[in-house]
Parts: C-alpha cells; structure tokens; sequence
C-alpha cells in the first residue's frame, strides 16, 4: 500500500493495516480528518492518501515547517512561539487548534518536534516530538518518548512520530464507536 521509496524502506504491514482502519473507521462515521505537519514534512497526509478512497475522509495536509508558516496558517500566536519555542506542548496544542479552526475536520493532528540528527539540546534531545490532536471536541497533546528509541535516525523519529499519531488515533475511532 504504501507506494513511496522512503516510505516502504521503513514501514510495516502494521502500518499499513492502522492507516487502512483510520479511513474505514472514518468512512463508518462520515468524519474528516486533517494534519498540520512540521518535522514529520507531510508524512501523514502522504500515508493517509496512499489508502485507496482516503479522498472520502482527508480534508487537509499542510506542513507549516517555520514558525512564520506557523503563525500564518494556524494562527499560532507569536508571542507563543518565542516564550515556548516551536518545540513545545504549547505550540502542539495551537497547532492542532488553528488546524480544526480553518478545516473544520472532526479530527486533527498536529506535529513539532526535532528529528535530528542536529537540532538537539540535553533538555530537548533529538527526538523530542509533540503531537497534538483534536478528537470529538476535545483538544490534548501527547510527547512520545521518541529520544529513547534504538535508531535515532532522522528517518525513524519521523515515521515513529507518525505511527503513534495514526495509532492514536485509531484507538480513539476503535473506543468511541
């Protein structure tokens, strides 16, 4: 399913089973989802569009990488990128809530994080990763322990960031039905 080069170099049938039960479950509920992406570059709109009829449910990618795009876009305060940076719950959390503002999309995620290899600080390592989402009217963040991770390649915080979102996800769909 996943057609990418890059993608199928790291992805498993897992994933590719989740993003499968993301849309069906979707489908089932005749909800739309969207995503605001930053260190993960698109990765989850690409993967939810490589499910045949994803057209159905996927309202919106869009990859605000800078916090001027951030800002612009998602209508992320600026006085909120410079107290907590672009790295941050903060930022996650408004993110995901521009994001459900301008789609309307039932559910959102968002992601900011730093993917390496460069990037990293001993307080904010390689690997610190905040995915926020709206679900059913209700807006929370989650930080995945991503800096603990085998391999800390770029490759892999991104895809790992975002088999989380979709397995999250697809646990919130599987226990709200």
């Amino acid at each position: 399913m996943v057609q990418d080069r890059y993608l199928s170099e790291c992805a498993d049938n897992k994933l590719d089973k989740t993003v499968s039960n993301v849309v069906k479950l979707l489908k089932q509920r005749n909800w739309k989802i969207a995503s605001a992406e930053s260190c993960t570059g698109g990765l989850i709109s690409e993967i939810i569009t490589s499910v045949a009829g994803a057209s159905s449910v996927f309202e919106l990618g869009i990859c605000t990488y800078s916090n001027r795009m951030k800002h612009k876009f998602l209508d992320v305060p600026e006085d909120l990128l410079e107290k907590y940076g672009a790295v941050s719950s903060q930022t996650a959390e408004a993110m995901v809530k521009g994001l459900h503002e301008k789609s309307g999309a039932d559910v959102c995620i968002s992601v900011t994080g730093i993917a390496g290899p460069d990037g990293g600080t001993e307080l904010t390592p390689v690997g610190t990763v905040y995915i926020g989402f709206w679900f059913n009217g209700k807006c929370f963040v989650r930080l995945p322990e991503l800096w603990k991770l085998d391999d800390k390649s770029r490759k892999n915080i991104r895809l790992s960031a975002v088999k989380y979102a979709l397995e999250t996800v697809e646990k919130l769909l599987s226990e709200d039905s």
